[in-house]
């Protein structure tokens, strides 16, 4: 990584170091073009974060992959991250508002794979293999010219690239960035209304000194129509250590829960032990402007995941997008990231490099 925030003349600009851009710049890399990677962050990762702790790591963003997500098993194999299977054994619980219902078997959960160190072991490993100084990190972009190249203005300097890549959320995209001369117009209003991938969401997770609810013949799984979290699920790592719960609450532009309510939740569902966690963690995304663009939670037009805009590059072949939101195939999760940087990058190979 790359503290260097001097013009430079690169083929492809990347903006964003999450799963998606790095997945990017790595393809691109290999095809043998010059890449910079510009992140308004302070670290890479994007939406997968994770919290070290002992025995294992606690994922605030991005938690699992499915079966038949084919990308994103071949580069777990290819760093060498280990994973284990979602815990799925036990009962559930159900919370309407007149109490907690113990519910027969686990109807919540599905088979799915977690990473037994975190998820940002992904995005970490990938940005180990680019060459140094290709990620320039603390850079926001704030403007994009177009003339006879590109000129990527951002809050440390400029780059020139005959390719854009845009690895944010296309709102998040439109929110922050402005384009001379703009978007297509019919582009920029479908990237304005496009969610934003937990965009709307506070991820709450509770570590605790052993999975006590397992003894009681509970999965961890939970459903509630009185929250906060709405559903809850066992985060725990391979052989219940670390021992942790995990839950969504929808964001309503009001803020975070209270530690408080989300202790309360806890223990009306699993009983006094799960009242005072070791470690809570509340991650609010939607208040995350490297993540959500003001009014995230308004955005609810998901039909428009992968729409056909996104399928194809614009400024004359030159501006590409790579977010998960673009993807066609599974929209939203980690494979879709991949999915959308293979697409960017192989649109950009098949331009004979200047």
């Amino acid at each position: 990584m790359d503290n260097d925030a001097s013009s430079r003349d690169v083929d492809v600009v990347i903006v964003g170091a999450g799963i998606a851009g790095l997945a990017t710049a790595r393809l691109l890399v290999e095809d043998g073009r010059s890449v910079t990677v510009l992140e308004s962050r302070d670290r890479v990762g994007g939406r997968l974060l994770s919290e070290p702790v002992s025995g294992g790591a606690l994922d605030l963003g991005a938690t699992w992959f499915w079966e038949g997500e084919h990308r994103v098993a071949r580069l777990v194999d290819e760093l060498g991250v280990n994973v284990h299977p979602q815990h799925l054994s036990g009962d559930a619980m159900f919370q309407p508002p007149t109490g907690a219902v113990r519910i027969d078997g686990n109807p919540i959960d599905v088979p799915a794979h977690r990473f037994s160190t975190g998820a940002q072991g992904l995005p970490a490993g990938l940005a180990e293999q680019l060459p140094s100084g290709t990620i320039q990190l603390g850079a926001t972009v704030e403007r994009v010219v177009a003339g006879a190249s590109l000129t990527i203005e951002h809050s440390r300097g400029r780059i020139i690239a005959q390719h854009v890549v845009l690895a944010l959320a296309p709102a998040l995209v439109v929110a922050r960035i402005e384009f001379d001369p703009p978007l297509p117009e019919r582009l920029r209003g479908i990237a304005e209304v496009t969610p934003v991938w937990m965009g709307n969401t506070i991820k709450v997770v509770a570590q605790y000194e052993r999975p006590f609810w397992r003894e009681q013949g509970l999965s961890g799984s939970a459903m509630s129509h009185v929250g906060p979290m709405r559903e809850i699920h066992d985060m725990s790592g391979p052989s219940g250590d670390p021992a942790a719960l995990f839950g969504f609450v929808p964001s309503t532009g009001v803020g975070a829960p209270t530690p408080d309510e989300i202790e309360e939740q806890l223990e009306a569902l699993f009983g006094s032990e799960a009242r005072k966690p070791l470690k809570l963690l509340i991650t609010d995304w939607s208040s995350d402007a490297d993540t959500s663009p003001p009014g995230v939670d308004r955005l609810g037009a998901y039909q428009l995941f992968g729409h056909e805009l996104y399928q194809q590059p614009a400024l004359d072949g030159r501006l590409h997008w790579a977010s998960t939101e673009t993807a066609r195939f599974a929209p939203g999760h980690i494979e879709g990231a991949l999915a959308a940087a293979e697409r960017a990058a192989s649109t950009i190979a098949d331009h004979p490099s200047t």
